[in-house]
């Protein structure tokens, strides 16, 4: 039995780092007891726990320690574990996997039941925000990194810059030409059917040739590259995090940040360009397709229209607006894949808000380039 004058667990603040000491029983009969204690602790990181005191341990034991970790929004995974034996470890990893199913069995209200319109879109609005700064500071971390290759240029992984490269750039190239096609002779098509009415052929070839550099192309192009190259980095982080592999390289001595991430960003802010490169030509191209037979405007025509047509600054303008949306992207789908939960279900979850993240990112950030080129006079 536990002594009434024991606590059940007893924060040490002034140690390096701070340390949550577990004593007695930690099983279902104690559960109201121990939550009591938990509840008031102030906990956050650095910290350790120590379970050298821990007597026993139930799956109750540890759904409240995890509990107090998530409301002082500290992972497992960031914790320092001391003392704590391989059946006890074994517990508590169970009840991790299943804890997003699970709910405190000391909450005996049904926050469905109470949560009113306002409460609920406040709710949805804070993880909202929880969400961007998150992204915000993987961002920011992101940069630091990357700004660190510029002192140490040596701690490039070049060969999984290549092949990171090889996979965004060169395996997207069949995709990314066959749509761009598709889409400047659907453009192409449209607009002739109108501008024949009014004997304005000609200038299809204007309205191609502006759409598809300064709009059309960055904004499919991203998109493809959201649901292909975005959910991608998801699902191999998310699968190397479900296989321990992330941990496996911090055992190392090696950062996941210049290791996994840097590569992967790096690869697809230089492809992204070079695919809206791709994605222009190929849409004048299918423009160029559709022009002769339907409005009678030969290839020679069209090239020399573009010619006169076609301000170089418009092509700047949609270029200009690639790496960043490959920043974003690439940002994107590398933080939800490291942060994912350790279970496949988790996985297919996060690889598909990731693709839902990238293209409302993109479609947010050509707006703000609207704005702000309309500004400039661009």
């Amino acid at each position: 039995m536990q002594d009434s004058t024991q606590p059940w667990c007893e924060i040490d603040a002034s140690a390096s780092p701070a340390t949550l000491t577990l004593h007695g029983h930690w099983r279902l009969a104690n559960t109201e007891a121990i939550w009591r204690e938990l509840r008031v602790l102030r906990l956050q990181l650095p910290l350790c726990i120590n379970a050298d005191n821990l007597q026993d341990f139930d799956s109750t034991g540890a759904l409240m320690l995890l509990r107090a970790l998530d409301q002082a929004g500290i992972s497992s995974d960031d914790v320092q574990w001391r003392a704590l034996d391989a059946q006890h470890r074994r517990i508590l990893s169970g009840v991790q996997r299943r804890l997003p199913a699970t709910r405190n069995p000391l909450d005996t209200q049904d926050r469905s039941g109470i949560l009113g319109l306002f409460a609920r879109v406040g709710e949805n609005a804070a993880a909202l925000g929880t969400l961007l700064l998150g992204h915000l500071n993987f961002l920011g971390a992101t940069l630091a990194a990357a700004a660190h290759l510029i002192v140490q240029p040596r701690q490039l992984r070049g060969k999984e810059l290549t092949v990171q490269f090889e996979q965004v750039c060169v395996s997207a190239l069949p995709v990314v030409a066959l749509v761009t096609l598709l889409i400047g002779i659907t453009i192409a098509y449209l607009l002739g059917l109108q501008a024949e009415k009014y004997g304005a052929n000609i200038f299809v070839v204007d309205g191609v040739g502006i759409g598809m550099t300064r709009e059309f192309a960055p904004i499919i192009v991203a998109t493809i590259v959201a649901g292909r190259s975005g959910a991608a980095f998801t699902a191999q982080l998310g699968a190397m995090r479900l296989t321990e592999e992330i941990d496996a390289i911090r055992t190392l001595g090696l950062a996941p940040m210049q290791v996994l991430v840097l590569p992967r960003v790096l690869a697809l802010v230089v492809a992204l360009p070079l695919l809206v490169f791709v994605g222009d030509v190929m849409g004048i191209l299918g423009a160029m397709l559709i022009a002769d037979p339907l409005l009678g405007l030969t290839p020679s025509t069209v090239i020399d229209r573009l010619h006169g047509s076609l301000d170089i600054t418009h092509f700047w303008a949609g270029l200009v607006k690639a790496p960043v949306f490959a920043l974003f992207i690439a940002v994107i789908g590398c933080r939800m894949g490291i942060l994912v939960q350790r279970d496949t279900r988790a996985v297919g979850l996060a690889t598909t808000s990731t693709v839902v993240q990238s293209i409302v990112s993109v479609i947010l950030l050509d707006a703000a380039f609207a704005v702000v080129f309309q500004e400039l006079g661009i």
